[in-house]
């Protein structure tokens, strides 16, 4: 049994109707670690465990080193997570939950980053948080849920960090033969990957900022930008306030909460920033985020 589950897929009445087309929910903030993540991460210590790891090693305070602090609980299999400075208590409460050893290095993940891949031995496996084609295979999987529930969107939202998603969602896509557009959504402060189409190739910004912490990867990964030659990606961003309020719009009609990463996603259909009325069916993916609180969210709004 793989260790993601299968995610609800609901039609949302509110997004609908202010949209004006059937909006479907992938519900991946319902998944056991809390986000999307556990797909690709789980597919990867899967594979990293049946040739033999006997311990992972991350770099994320965030979901992806929840995921694999998960995925290692669940396989027998200890867990290093290296996290920066700025990770938050509660994060680091939720490692240590799941069994991980937290250790804390750097004020940003690049730093914390540097530490995790100097601790690997002969034995270790180490589990990128996006750029990783064994991630990819894995977040390709809800693709396939989505089509097996008879759903064949006409465009599919989500939001972009590093890429990981973006470069699964595609490849889900082509295997079930669609050939529908992406909107990649990015908070103003976090984006990397708009940075990179402006540029011509993937760069690093000079700085992150903002609530979406779960976006901050500095620089996207080559496949989410080599992919943007392959199919149409549209990329769009929101402020900060636009996605916290998307979080709060969005506990209030579907009773889940979610963080401002996934908030980006939600907030270009909250603020009907994409023109997709003349669509029959739009998926969105609810990422998720495993550390968000209602408390978190109105200090944000505040």
């Amino acid at each position: 049994m793989p260790l993601h589950i299968n995610t609800p897929l609901l039609e949302s009445l509110p997004l609908s109707r202010l949209n004006r087309t059937q909006v479907w929910l992938k519900m991946e903030a319902m998944q056991p670690s809390g986000s999307f993540k556990i797909r690709g991460v789980g597919h990867a210590c899967e594979q990293h465990y049946a040739r033999g790891a006997c311990r992972f090693i991350s770099s994320s305070g965030g979901n992806a080193g929840l995921a694999v602090a998960y995925a290692g609980r669940k396989l027998g299999v200890p867990v290093i997570v290296v996290v920066p400075e700025t990770t938050s208590e509660r994060a680091r409460h939720l490692l240590r939950l799941e069994g991980a050893d937290v250790r804390v290095q750097g004020k940003n993940w690049a730093e914390a980053n540097l530490m995790a891949l100097s601790l690997l031995e002969q034995n270790d496996a180490f589990i990128h948080p996006f750029d990783d084609p064994l991630l990819w295979e894995g977040h390709a999987s809800l693709i396939d849920e989505v089509v097996a529930e008879g759903v064949r969107p006409d465009a599919v939202i989500l939001s972009v960090g590093g890429g990981g998603l973006l470069a699964g969602v595609d490849l889900g896509l082509r295997r079930n033969h669609l050939d529908i557009p992406i909107f990649a959504i990015e908070t103003e402060g976090m984006a990397s990957f708009n940075a990179a189409l402006a540029s011509g190739q993937p760069i690093a910004l000079p700085e992150l900022t903002g609530v979406a912490t779960s976006l901050g990867a500095r620089q996207v990964c080559q496949r989410a930008y080599d992919l943007t030659r392959e199919r149409e990606v549209i990329s769009l961003s929101v402020s900060d306030k636009q996605a916290v309020q998307a979080c709060l719009s969005f506990l209030d009609d579907h009773r889940t909460l979610v963080e401002p990463a996934c908030g980006a996603a939600l907030a270009a259909l909250y603020e009907s920033k994409i023109a997709v009325n003349t669509m029959s069916n739009v998926l969105i993916i609810v990422c998720g985020g495993s550390t968000s609180t209602s408390a978190s969210l109105h200090g944000f709004k505040g």
